[in-house]
């Protein structure tokens, strides 16, 4: 049984801090790329969907475990005509079959999920062949001293942020995952603590 803050409070902050302008900023440089049937993991509150465009993607799946942050991206705003359908569902075990979406789209998602190789493996399996994974995250940081803090603070920091990890690779695991790498970038977000704001962001290929 989850707690009144697990289901009131760490929603709302999440919900916060998930909207601040740097990640929207990194939000916008992937999700407007999907084309096709997506599939959103993680989808939270729904903050991706205004940036699909409705005359390239077909239709937009979305699986969150949360029902307070789907119940808020079932109202969130999205362009006219933009199909999307949220289900209660885990990243690491998904409800659809082999090989159904073109486009898997993961937005600060990794960090919190209970096992990436599952939840990367799943995308891998409902992608259709040379499907296309589109990745924007948060994780450790190439610098061994913020390293150094942020195994220091994730302890603190995942009980109060839903489990949300400070030290997790991000793509070098889409790689080890199977996936090739079309491209990818990375970047400390501005106006943001180091041991909090290391971000990487690209696209991947399924084989």
């Amino acid at each position: 049984m989850t707690s009144f803050y697990d289901r009131h409070i760490m929603p709302r902050l999440i919900g916060c801090a998930c909207a601040s302008k740097p990640i929207m900023k990194q939000r916008v440089k992937v999700v407007p790329r999907a084309a096709g049937k997506v599939l959103e993991l993680g989808i939270g509150g729904g903050l991706n969907l205004q940036f699909y465009d409705p005359a390239k993607v077909e239709s937009v799946s979305g699986v969150d475990p949360s029902a307070e942050l789907r119940a808020v991206a079932a109202a969130a705003e999205r362009p006219e005509g933009l199909k999307v359908d949220i289900q209660d569902g885990t990243a690491e075990a998904l409800p659809f079959a082999d090989k159904s979406f073109d486009c898997v789209v993961c937005t600060f998602t990794l960090c919190s999920v209970q096992s990436p190789a599952k939840a990367l493996s799943e995308a891998k399996r409902v992608l259709k062949p040379g499907g296309r994974f589109l990745f924007c995250e948060h994780g450790l940081a190439p610098d061994p001293e913020v390293v150094k803090w942020q195994r220091r603070l994730e302890p603190m920091w995942k009980s109060i942020a839903g489990g949300c990890h400070l030290t997790r690779p991000i793509t070098s695991a889409v790689s080890g995952a199977g996936f090739s790498i079309a491209d990818s970038d990375g970047m400390y977000l501005p106006k943001t603590p180091r041991v909090l704001g290391w971000s990487e962001w690209g696209e991947a290929v399924a084989a």
